[in-house]
């Protein structure tokens, strides 16, 4: 959601919290605002919009000698995105100020409390009352004080402090929402909501956990308990990304160079983690023993947006191949009803950040509950990742834009790998199927890779078509369903137009309503197990007028007889149809982007969208 960075060393503060908020852009915002130290004075410039607004109003001061700083991107909770309402927020003398992602959930209490007190609020976000809860407490020691404030507090949060009684040092702390450390001690230390802030200064990070506070200033850090002072020992961690990794590298959008790098990243999933011999599935990271897989009796899938349409994925492959009942949850719904599980329950998690607020609750939940969690997940150290029994990570390098790509096919392959390995463990494939699986798998990246361009360019003329539509409805069966499903979300995500993705058989039950001779249908319509029942499912569509798009497999001459808008996927000798939805993923995605673009939205930035959402 919002984005934080902070800085103290040696260099010129304003450039770099500049640098740090871009990098952050991805997250989703609405205002932006930087503070800095000058001549023992904290110096606050805010804006409305996008970043390039405060830019204008700082670009004179950026080679101002202050040293120590602290700059945020807002996605609005309380208080429309106004200057008024953007951070930083001060106390009453500006004395102090404040970045902080989360949610205050006792702010109006404590606002009505330390108005009683005489305190004066200039804005309407619970942010502010931090700020001055702080000041209430403050007498010689900056980390007494915001420690006696978050005791008061109820919700989440991860808070940089800045007082210019104590302008040798910035205090972070965290509770529910991430916050990292970046260690350059040649040139200073760094504070960041997320990595990518960081990495044109420094790949050392200290990831804060659950209460915890940090002390930084110009050539040390230390973290500390929240609630009882003591001194945690931190392990510093190296990032593998690099800043290069997270610019756009000639392509016009993250987006589109995230479509693209999907076979690269297809190969980083499974790079090490099949035999390519034998297929065997090699997964030393999952460190439940063969025991236990063996005596789980069931599956509970937990996630949110994108990563859930790769559970609903995951459900088909692990009951085909693995024999045992699998749910698909929610995350926000997930730990709202009663949940069932136990030692006996495994509940796997799916996160690109690691730190989506739903699935990270659940899975606490889950964990008290008895059950064994694993983690399939992008971000390297994030703290989902940190609290499960274990993690396989996907490897897909830094995802900018809003819209997940290449982290969605990269959890599919990763849940195809988890799905084959259990089939593995428990014996419930032969062998020779788990060597068809593998080979399968290996194959595809060189399949995407080579008919990428080609693809893109048919798809600019179909959206040259449909791109004006206020409607669409993707279809699909099986397999494929949640890839309309998936296929919808990315529509309606970055061109605003109204999409709905249903199981085709579901058509007659209602939607077929709302099909006439405006309304585009994007089907998909593979050669499968159900794909006669796919094509009638079709025919009912063209009976009523409907615009037809149709993506199938290469040589299917029966689509061309149906629509002018037909799509083929290629084929390998070893394409097999457990890998549709990775491949059909694809074209979906480019329509997506292709109508974006005509329609003049802001593809990596679609309004009211955060890339990762840390707030419940």
């Amino acid at each position: 959601m919002c984005g934080i960075v902070g800085y103290i060393g040696s260099r010129k503060v304003v450039p770099i919290l500049l640098e740090g908020l871009k990098r952050l852009e991805y997250r989703g915002y609405d205002s932006a605002g930087v503070v800095y130290l000058q001549d023992s004075k904290l110096i606050k410039h805010r804006a409305q919009g996008k970043l390039g607004n405060l830019e204008k109003i700082v670009e004179e001061v950026l080679g101002v000698e202050s040293h120590v700083g602290l700059g945020h991107t807002r996605w609005a909770t309380h208080g429309a995105p106004t200057t008024a309402n953007a951070h930083p927020h001060g106390d009453c003398k500006d004395d102090l100020v404040i970045v902080h992602n989360g949610i205050i959930e006792n702010y109006q209490s404590l606002r009505t409390e330390l108005t009683k007190k005489g305190h004066i609020f200039r804005s309407e976000t619970d942010t502010e009352v931090l700020a001055h809860l702080i000041e209430e407490h403050l007498g010689k020691d900056l980390v007494k004080a915001v420690r006696k404030a978050l005791k008061k507090v109820k919700g989440s949060y991860a808070v940089g402090v800045l007082w210019r009684g104590q302008p040798d040092i910035i205090v972070a702390a965290r509770n529910h929402s991430p916050l990292v450390l970046g260690i350059n001690n040649s040139e200073g230390t760094l504070l960041a909501s997320d990595v990518p802030a960081l990495l044109p200064y420094t790949r050392e990070v200290v990831f804060l956990e659950d209460k915890e506070i940090a002390v930084l200033s110009a050539d040390s850090w230390e973290v500390r308990n929240l609630d009882s002072g003591r001194k945690i020992n931190k392990q510093v961690q190296t990032i593998t990304w690099n800043a290069g990794m997270a610019e756009k590298t000639g392509f016009k959008h993250f987006m589109l160079k995230e479509i693209y790098e999907q076979p690269q990243a297809l190969i980083n999933t499974l790079r090490g983690r099949i035999d390519p011999q034998s297929g065997r599935v090699e997964l030393p990271e999952i460190t439940l023993t063969d025991k236990e897989i063996k005596g789980l009796e069931r599956i509970t899938l937990v996630a949110c947006g994108t990563s859930w349409h790769a559970a609903l994925v995951a459900k088909y492959w692990f009951e085909e191949w693995v024999g045992i009942p699998v749910e698909v949850d929610i995350a926000s719904e997930f730990r709202y009803r009663k949940l069932l599980l136990n030692k006996k329950v495994l509940t796997l998690s799916i996160s690109q950040s690691g730190e989506t607020a739903d699935t990270l609750a659940g899975i606490r939940l889950a964990a008290q509950l008895g059950s064994k969690v694993v983690t399939i997940c992008n971000v390297v150290g994030s703290t989902m990742t940190r609290e499960a029994d274990a993690t396989l990570y996907t490897h897909a390098g830094p995802e900018i834009g809003v819209a997940s790509t290449k982290a969605f096919t990269s959890q599919l392959a990763a849940l195809f790998l988890f799905g084959s390995y259990l089939a593995q463990v428990r014996k419930t494939l032969p062998s020779n199927m788990i060597k068809k699986l593998g080979h399968a798998i290996i194959d595809l990246p060189d399949l995407l890779e080579e008919n990428l361009p080609e693809l893109q360019k048919k798809i600019k003329d179909v959206a040259e078509r449909f791109y004006d539509s206020r409607n669409f409805l993707f279809v699909g069966r099986g397999l494929n369903y949640p890839i309309a499903l998936e296929g919808a979300l990315k529509l309606k995500e970055i061109s605003y137009i109204h999409a709905e993705g249903y199981a085709a058989g579901e058509l007659k039950h209602g939607p077929i309503a709302l099909i006439d001779k405006d309304m585009p249908i994007l089907g998909l319509v593979p050669k499968d197990k159900v794909y006669e029942k796919s094509i009638s499912n079709i025919e009912e569509i063209k009976a009523r007028q409907g615009q037809l798009i149709l993506i199938g497999s290469k040589g299917d001459r029966q689509l061309k007889k149906i629509t002018d808008h037909v799509l083929y996927m290629p084929k390998t000798p070893t394409m097999i149809p457990e890998l549709n939805p990775i491949l059909f993923t694809i074209p979906a995605q480019l329509l997506a982007y292709e109508i974006a673009t005509l329609r003049g939205c802001d593809v990596d930035q679609p309004r009211n969208l955060a890339k990762s959402v840390t707030v419940e």
